[in-house]
C-alpha cells in the first residue's frame, strides 16, 4: 500500500458540546480518535470548543454590526478559513444535534456570500465531516442535517464522512466513561466498538484524500460556478430565448 503525504493539510475540529471547558466532553473523547490519526499523518490540527467563545446568534459575518455587543465569530472565521478540513462534533439531545452545532451552521451560512479568488463561494475546495455521540438513536439523523448544511455552503463531502457512537436507550454511561453512578466500569465505554473505530478511521482518511486531491488541483475549476461571473453577465444565457 502506497504511503500518502498529507503533511501540507490542515484540519479544524469544532466541538459543539454544551459543556464549557474544562468539563469532560464525550464528543471530544471520540474526536481524539480521529485527531490521533491526523497527528500520525502529520496534519496540522486546530480545535475550537464553540461554547467557550462568545459567539452571537445570527446570519451575518459580524453580529456587532447588528445589535450585539460582543461577537467572537470574526476571529474564529479566520481559523476556519485557514483549514482545508472541517470536522463538526456534536452530542445528541432529543434526537437532534446540539444548539451549539445549529449555531455553528447558522454562522457558517453567514459566510456563504463571501467568495474566493476565483469568484466561487469561499468554502469551495474545502471538505467537511462530522462526529456524533449520544445515548440514544440519532447519529445518522444528525449527520444528515450537518453534512447537508456543509455542502450547501460549499464544503465537499466524501464517502463515509460521518462517524458516531450511541449507547443503549435510556440513561447510561456515555462514550469514554470509566465509571457510572460512582461505580468503576470494567473498561471505558465504546472504545472496543469496531463499528465506531472503523467508521472514524474511514471518515478521517476519506476527508484527507479528498482534501489532498482538491488542494493539488487548486480546488474546483470555476467554469460555470463563479458567482462573480454570474453577476457580471453570465446569466445572459438564461435570459436568451435560444437557451430556453
Amino acid at each position: 500500500m502506497q504511503k500518502t503525504d498529507f503533511s501540507n493539510l490542515k484540519v479544524i475540529y469544532i466541538n459543539c458540546t454544551l459543556k464549557k471547558s474544562p468539563q469532560e466532553s464525550h464528543t471530544k473523547t471520540l474526536m481524539e480518535v480521529s485527531k490521533a490519526i491526523m497527528a500520525k499523518e502529520n496534519v496540522k490540527i486546530d480545535e475550537i470548543r464553540l461554547i467557550d467563545h462568545q459567539v452571537a446568534s445570527g446570519v451575518y459575518p459580524d453580529m456587532t454590526e447588528h445589535g450585539w455587543d460582543i461577537d467572537e465569530w470574526p476571529e474564529l472565521t479566520k481559523r476556519i478559513l485557514d483549514a482545508d478540513i472541517l470536522i463538526v462534533g456534536t452530542p445528541i439531545w432529543l434526537g437532534e444535534k446540539s444548539s451549539e452545532a445549529q449555531k455553528l451552521i447558522e454562522r457558517l451560512y453567514a459566510l456563504s456570500g463571501l467568495t474566493n479568488n476565483k469568484g466561487q463561494y469561499v468554502f469551495y475546495g474545502k471538505v467537511g465531516g462530522c462526529i456524533i455521540t449520544g445515548n440514544e438513536d440519532g447519529v445518522k439523523h444528525c449527520a444528515m442535517g450537518i453534512l447537508y448544511s456543509l455542502q450547501h455552503v460549499g464544503y465537499s463531502i466524501p464517502p463515509q464522512a460521518d462517524s458516531g457512537w450511541i449507547g443503549k436507550v435510556g440513561p447510561g454511561p456515555s462514550y469514554g466513561d470509566k465509571e457510572w453512578k460512582g461505580e468503576k466500569l470494567d473498561k471505558p465505554v465504546g472504545f472496543d466498538s469496531d463499528f465506531t473505530n472503523r467508521n472514524t478511521t474511514f471518515m478521517t482518511y476519506n476527508l484527507l484524500h479528498l482534501a489532498l486531491m482538491l488542494k493539488k488541483n487548486g480546488g474546483y475549476n470555476n467554469y460555470g460556478n463563479s458567482r462573480e461571473e454570474w453577476d457580471d453577465g453570465e446569466r445572459w444565457e438564461f435570459e436568451n430565448p435560444e437557451y430556453r
